[in-house]
């Protein structure tokens, strides 16, 4: 056995605990609690499972409506917190004491008041009584107390200072001041309706998130998470720092089932980071390469971290959309650090581990790549055309013909593997000299993929809500865990067939405890942010915020953005992500938009709401708290501070592209064709990898100082080469506003004009904003106004708004009574920004040049040995 795997019974309790006590809870009792606490966890499994499916409609009862669900949910998730997490450090964690039970169905019974007294408090909306406000009251404090216990102080803080905020307000300095909520009022706002704890986020948790963190849960039992580590060590194990990469490939596929940075560093980090310190890595560049590509796998679609299923609700827009978004600059990260990880290799010229496979020719290994890719793209065209041809034929039997075809497809599977030998578990304390074979590794669990492809399926193409789709991938994978043991057992000819269908049983009620447990801090996480989200309604600090921000970031987009970004990591050092991304999007995505208006740039919500996201899931690797860092840190013994600092510095691509795609839509495939997508694809990989190369230090040979600022320009113009356009040509030439319908007649249909609006705010001051006026269809500026359902009175060279068509287009942009178009501008004929492209590249081949020439003549210098 060698040094570096050597870890002792102590690091392996540690590790335990550290996932335990972040994700599912720390206590483990004994005896009747023992089996009390996973029965409960397994019954909230199997709730949230019924009440996603079609069955209560189709039998006719247990029916709930969406206030029902969230309190049912919330009443679990808080008996589980007092149940599962101690209340101190000291506290035992082999059985609960009687204090904890006690708390623990006072919790219970608060959140479960508006699902028991619900037609009661139906028919007194905003007039609560005593006995409302006293359970308010108790369940605000045990919801703060169980997010203590779940997540640490700094929510429950947060959340508090939020309540006394919103008591306290006509005591507070200056423009904090307000007139101050009644302790009635704040119980009926926060606990008896659906604006406070029981809002958005706390809904989202229950319809949502629970589903996908329960799929993940499962399709982990049944063996994929070792089946992805196997796939990404057999592929890519044998190149340079090969263990490296097959870390971040690894980690991502884990990402598809962890929605937990730490839960993924751990199961992915006990197998990589040892194998990539024998390949060269120190402890601490190993630890940091798996916190990287382990956090980066909340960013990665289809399933991303609870957060992105918030921006469904937060944004109004579908989860198929937010995928589409979040898809290129997810896939362009992870590109990126394979490409740190190369250099990495590169400069220490590590090797990697020995390869099992055959040798073949590369042209060979060409072919058989580009073959396999055609299969697949040839069968999910048969597939998708496939079935739009035969639903229509076989009406409602499709969805019968359909599950039929799956599991024949299941069972060929299993039979295609059963030819190969078993995966069998690594112990990551055993050294590993040679990699396991690539076929037979990904042959011998294919079947793994089918749920994933049919939780896909269901998103983007049936178009089903996320709910849905999660619950009939989770149904495909609890029959692959009741079944692919008994059925593998029969093709591979053995005959302990009762004993498999029993194990099947058991991985399944261990997967639904496992997803249960793992929810407890999410769905305390969202209940307690919805007290913030509900104060900032409740008392209007929102606009008071956007004063505040204003005035210190003296109206720069920009500094908004870093202050914004700035507290997102500061906020992340104490509250999970999901909290983090509620609270600050509800106090600064607004703000970004509105101030953005403001000052002449249109920045559309959906990137607002990734950027947040984006510097959220940074703060679980931003030392000195980095949890991701001290994780990865307990398993490759190096230090947890400068594991964070590699870690940071590793994720410096992260942390670049929300400002690129807060400035570049075009990242975000906003208003792209195809075509235009994959060049953006392209080229934005290329622009990734040479920023890559710049903060690294390296390309094909070590970068001299002037070289890592070239790369950055190079990598910069290609992000965003508009900037470079902009100042050679203006895109667009000033019109008079009493030419605005001229000029609206005179634009092509498929353009935009901006305009300078003057109207008020809400206070009835003058407020200046921008925006963006798609130009509706018609033959004349006239009729186009008109489709538009806009009326102007244009009178001494001023155009005032005079009509707004009520549900028109020109009120859903923005458009209202007396407004006064200030400044319109119109696109004009100019080169395409792209050209600035031209001369980047030209400047990277000068670099390139360079290294190369610099190569050779190391090369050249280097001591032949005797």
């Amino acid at each position: 056995m060698t040094e570096d795997n050597k870890r002792g019974p102590d690091t392996e309790v540690d590790l335990e605990d550290m996932v335990s006590s972040s994700d599912s809870g720390s206590r483990q009792p004994a005896g009747m609690p023992g089996k009390l606490l996973v029965s409960i966890a397994a019954a909230w499994s199997l709730f949230q499972l019924w009440i996603a499916s079609p069955l209560p409609f189709v039998l006719g009862f247990g029916v709930f409506n969406a206030t029902e669900a969230r309190s049912i949910h919330l009443a679990f998730a808080l008996l589980l917190a007092y149940m599962a997490y101690p209340a101190l450090k000291g506290s035992p964690r082999d059985r609960i004491p009687l204090m904890d039970w006690g708390l623990a169905i006072l919790a219970m019974a608060a959140a479960a008041y508006t699902f028991v007294f619900y037609e009661q408090l139906s028919q007194r909306p905003g007039a609560p009584i005593l006995q409302d406000v006293i359970v308010g009251v108790i369940g605000l404090l045990l919801l703060l107390e169980a997010t203590r216990r779940a997540l640490g102080p700094p929510l429950a803080i947060i959340a508090s200072i939020f309540i006394i905020y919103s008591l306290a307000g006509p005591w507070m300095p200056g423009i904090l001041s307000h007139r101050g909520v009644s302790l009635y009022g704040l119980i009926n706002h926060q606990w008896l309706t659906g604006q406070g704890v029981f809002g958005i986020a706390l809904g989202v948790s229950t319809s949502f998130v629970f589903l996908f963190v329960l799929f993940g849960a499962l399709l982990d039992k049944a063996g994929a998470g070792n089946y992805f580590i196997k796939v990404a060590f057999s592929l890519l194990g044998h190149y340079k720092g090969g263990p490296a990469k097959a870390a971040v490939v690894a980690s991502g596929m884990t990402g598809l089932i962890s929605g937990s940075s730490i839960a993924n560093t751990v199961t992915t980090g006990t197998f990589t980071i040892p194998m990539m310190k024998r390949v060269g890595f120190s402890s601490e560049k190993a630890g940091a390469v798996e916190v990287s590509s382990s956090v980066n796998g909340q960013i990665m679609p289809p399933v991303m971290g609870a957060a992105a299923f918030l921006m469904v609700e937060f944004v109004g827009i579908s989860y198929v959309e937010v995928i589409k978004h979040a898809f290129l600059p997810a896939l362009i990260s992870y590109i990126a650090l394979i490409y740190i990880v190369h250099l990495e290799a590169l400069k220490a010229n590590m090797q990697g581990l020995e390869s099992s496979n055959p040798a073949k020719p590369l042209v060979r290994k060409v072919i058989g790549f580009l073959g396999g890719l055609l299969l697949m793209m040839v069968t999910a065209i048969a597939v998708y055309y496939g079935l739009g041809w035969l639903k229509p034929v076989l009406g409602d039997a499709a969805p019968w013909v359909v599950s039929l075809v799956l599991a024949a497809i299941y069972i060929v599977l299993l039979k295609l593997g059963a030819g190969y030998p078993e995966l069998e578990l690594d112990d990551p304390n055993e050294p590993i000299y040679s990699l396991p074979q690539t076929r037979p590794t990904v042959m011998v669990g294919l079947h793994y993929i089918l749920p994933v492809i049919v939780l896909i399926w269901c998103l983007m193409v049936e178009r089903l809500s996320p709910g849905l789709s999660a619950f009939w991938a989770t149904v495909f994978m609890i029959f692959i865990m009741l079944t692919q043991r008994p059925i593998t057992a029969l093709l591979r000819h053995r005959s302990n067939i009762g004993a498999d269908i029993r194990e099947g049983f058991l991985d399944l009620w261990s997967g639904l405890v496992t997803g249960a447990r793992n929810m407890i801090g999410i769905g305390i996480a969202t209940a307690t942010a919805g007290i913030i989200v509900g104060a900032v309604s409740q008392t209007g600090v929102g606009l008071v915020l956007a004063d505040v921000v204003e005035i210190l970031s003296m109206g720069n987009l920009m500094l908004i953005l870093l202050f914004t970004a700035v507290l997102s990591l500061i906020l992340g050092m104490g509250l999970p992500t999901t909290a983090n991304y509620i609270v600050v999007s509800a106090l600064l995505a607004p703000v970004i938009v509105t101030l953005g208006e403001q000052n002449g740039l249109l920045v559309p919500l959906i990137a607002v709401h990734l950027f947040v996201f984006y510097f959220g899931i940074m703060a679980d690797v931003t030392p000195p708290v980095g949890l991701a860092s001290f994780a990865a840190a307990a398993v490759s013994g190096g230090d947890p501070i400068r594991t964070g600092f590699q870690a940071f510095y590793y994720s410096l691509r992260t942390a670049a592209l929300p400002f690129l795609f807060i400035f570049n839509t075009d990242l975000l495939l906003i208003d792209v064709s195809f075509l235009q997508g994959v060049m953006i694809f392209v080229v934005a990989t290329l622009a990734m990898l040479i920023f890559a190369a710049a903060t690294q230090g390296f390309m094909i040979a070590r970068n001299r100082w002037y070289e890592s600022i070239l790369l950055l320009l190079v990598a910069f113009t290609l992000f965003r080469p508009g900037f470079w356009m902009d100042m050679i040509h203006d895109p667009y030439r000033e019109i008079p506003p009493a030419q605005f319908v001229e000029a609206l007649g005179n634009v092509d249909e498929d353009s935009t004009l901006r305009l300078q609006i003057l109207g008020e705010d809400d206070l009835g001051d003058p407020l200046t904003t921008y925006m963006t006026m798609p130009v509706p269809d018609g033959d004349s500026g006239e009729e186009r106004l008109e489709n538009l359902g806009l009326e102007l009175l244009v009178e001494d060279e001023r155009a005032v708004v005079d009509m707004v068509t009520f549900g028109s287009k020109a009120q859903e942009l923005g458009f209202d009574f007396d407004q006064e178009i200030i400044q319109v501008l119109a696109p004009v004929d100019r080169w395409a920004k792209e050209w600035m492209w031209i001369p980047a590249f030209l400047i990277f081949a000068l670099v390139v040049l360079l290294q190369r020439r610099r190569r050779r003549r190391d090369r050249g210098s280097e001591p032949v040995s005797a």
